[in-house]
């Protein structure tokens, strides 16, 4: 793919040189002069202008790129790249960066952000993925699809320890897409056993959290969940 990044400080070099790594081409857009150094990511094709200019980003071909990253580390700036990418360039995917909690409402589809990464609810759900057994706990929204990344990690009292995938009831709208076991990473099929202490992760729509939820842990799940 071709892909757009703009912000050159340490989060869009980062995700610059696991794009490059993975066979990708791309583009790296910063506005400050000393932020371009295109020897930290030689790969990349390095452009000095304001992505939040229309003629910068025409001159860049944006049209071109099949996503676009507002990396930058202002909000403002972030959606102003959303914005301009989806409705003047018509690119297919926009991904946002979120600097502050506080403005996680704005990044939406209205500002052309199809998924948005919040730096800080990321850190409190890792917090939590790395403590929390026997509850839910969403890692990430898909906004365009209305779509969560969530994970459960199993605890011995749960219903179906001990039983294959296939004896699992999921609800339509969530999908089973990883195991976590130890360091291993295993792609669910039927016939796989669900044991204590794996790390389920599912995407799943909101609505349908706390279905997953009590057919994962049981109804009890969800009346300790709605006590005060």
């Amino acid at each position: 793919m071709r892909i757009a990044i703009a912000g050159a400080g340490n989060v869009g070099r980062s995700i610059a040189k696991e794009l490059v790594d993975n066979g990708h081409q791309v583009m790296l857009i910063e506005r400050v002069p000393r932020m371009v150094r295109p020897e930290r990511v030689p790969a990349a094709e390095w452009i000095l202008a304001d992505a939040c200019e229309l003629t910068s980003l025409q001159e860049a071909d944006l049209s071109s790129c099949d996503v676009v990253v507002a990396a930058t580390g202002d909000d403002k700036v972030n959606l102003v790249v959303s914005l301009l990418a989806k409705t003047e360039f018509a690119v297919p995917r926009v991904v946002a960066r979120i600097n502050r909690a506080e403005n996680e409402w704005l990044f939406n589809e209205q500002w052309g952000v199809d998924v948005s990464v919040s730096k800080p609810r990321l850190m409190a759900a890792l917090v939590e993925e790395a403590v929390s057994v026997g509850d839910l706990v969403r890692l990430m929204t898909f906004r365009q699809s209305e779509a969560n990344l969530v994970e459960i990690t199993l605890p011995e009292t749960a219903p179906y320890v001990g039983h294959p995938v296939r004896d699992v009831p999921l609800p339509h709208d969530a999908a089973l897409v990883a195991i976590l076991r130890g360091r291993r990473v295993l792609v669910p099929t039927p016939d796989d056993p669900l044991e204590s202490g794996d790390e389920l992760v599912f995407v799943v729509t909101s609505e349908m959290e706390d279905t997953v939820r009590a057919v994962i842990l049981g109804e009890d799940s969800i009346s300790s969940k709605k006590k005060p």
